[in-house]
């Protein structure tokens, strides 16, 4: 690279820098973002991978739900294993790597940050444990603080969005990404009231659906990965529930003919432009089914946030939402959600 060049790149990471280093999150892990979008600029990046396994690969779903709407780039989720198994021929220099577990330790996910930066690829790993195996193995990483007291921002959700929206302002500069970062810090309050609006509908879910052995979810857009989430993590993997989450959009190819009247769903009603896929989907599993549950995204408290980025705030708090509806199944059925018959007890 000439220097020019690079000067030119060093005064525009120094100013990114200088962006992310302003927020309110603490300066830990704004100098990590901020290092991530230096390299970043440092790159001809030309493809974005998402890479991780069960919820936290749900949780990377979005940044690519979101690059591939807003930017021409073009950005992929893989779960871990089948990443490295395909082995996808685009993966190289010139390619971001990001991965995500919650704790760093998925066996998977660390060989396939291993396996990204053996091919040059530019590897950034996401975990609430900063030491763990996961971010060694990556080139760069992203740490998150969980339970621990700290102010949303500086949690799961606050960090990964702050992360997102700053790498689209890199990969397709926009005013509107700025500004969802610098509305971000309202999302741990944002958050508490939405559980608070959502607390007696969540409860009087739980209590009607205690003995369901079978619940679908259905959604579309950045919500289906919320459906994904809530049908793969909390139904299946908490509770011992069966479950399938449903795409809006594939709901009458096929799967409509299992809709009865005491067949439950619990759809999420997106805001967006996919939200007609989940009106037409909800107008007919409500004409013949007398179990249904809707969490329409349009009636969360988005207080302090701008009109024209209500779209960008719904999946981050969507999730906490959606929580509730599994923290009341478990109360209502006495199975708490921490309990499993293999996880963590056997090797497989």
């Amino acid at each position: 690279m000439k220097q020019e060049q690079g000067t030119i790149i060093e005064e525009a990471a120094g100013g990114i820098i200088h962006e992310v280093q302003g927020t309110a999150m603490k300066p830990e892990h704004a100098n990590q973002i901020a290092n991530v979008l230096e390299a970043v600029k440092s790159r001809d990046i030309q493809n974005v991978y998402f890479v991780a396994c069960g919820g936290s690969m749900a949780s990377l779903s979005f940044g690519e739900y979101f690059i591939s709407k807003e930017t021409e780039v073009p950005s992929f989720v893989y779960t871990a294993n089948e990443f490295i198994h395909r082995n996808p021929k685009s993966v190289g220099e010139n390619t971001l790597v990001i991965l995500r577990s919650h704790s760093g330790t998925t066996p998977e996910t660390v060989e396939a940050a291993s396996f990204a930066r053996e091919k040059g690829a530019l590897t950034v790993s996401i975990s609430m444990e900063a030491e763990s195996p996961l971010c060694q193995a990556a080139e760069h990483i992203v740490h998150y603080n969980y339970k621990d007291g700290s102010d949303a921002i500086d949690g799961e959700v606050g960090i990964f969005y702050t992360l997102i929206f700053e790498l689209l302002n890199a990969l397709a500069p926009n005013e509107k990404y700025k500004r969802v970062v610098s509305q971000l810090p309202n999302v741990g309050e944002l958050i508490q009231k939405n559980i608070e609006q959502f607390a007696d509908a969540a409860n009087e879910f739980g209590k009607k659906n205690k003995r369901e052995h079978i619940i679908y979810t259905m959604a579309s857009g950045a919500y289906i990965h919320h459906a994904y989430s809530f049908t793969s993590c909390l139904l299946m993997e908490m509770l011992w529930i069966h479950s399938n989450a449903i795409h809006s959009g594939e709901f009458f190819h096929g799967p409509f003919e299992i809709t009865d009247y005491d067949v439950p769903f619990l759809v999420v009603k997106g805001a967006g432009t996919s939200r007609p896929l989940d009106e037409r989907a909800l107008d007919f599993v409500q004409k013949f089914s007398d179990k249904v549950e809707v969490v329409d995204i349009e009636t969360l408290n988005y207080e302090g946030v701008d009109e024209d980025l209500k779209e960008y705030f719904g999946p981050a708090l969507a999730g906490s939402v959606l929580r509730l509806y599994a923290d009341a199944l478990a109360e209502h059925t006495g199975h708490p959600l921490s309990v499993r018959r293999y996880m963590w007890k056997m090797d497989y």
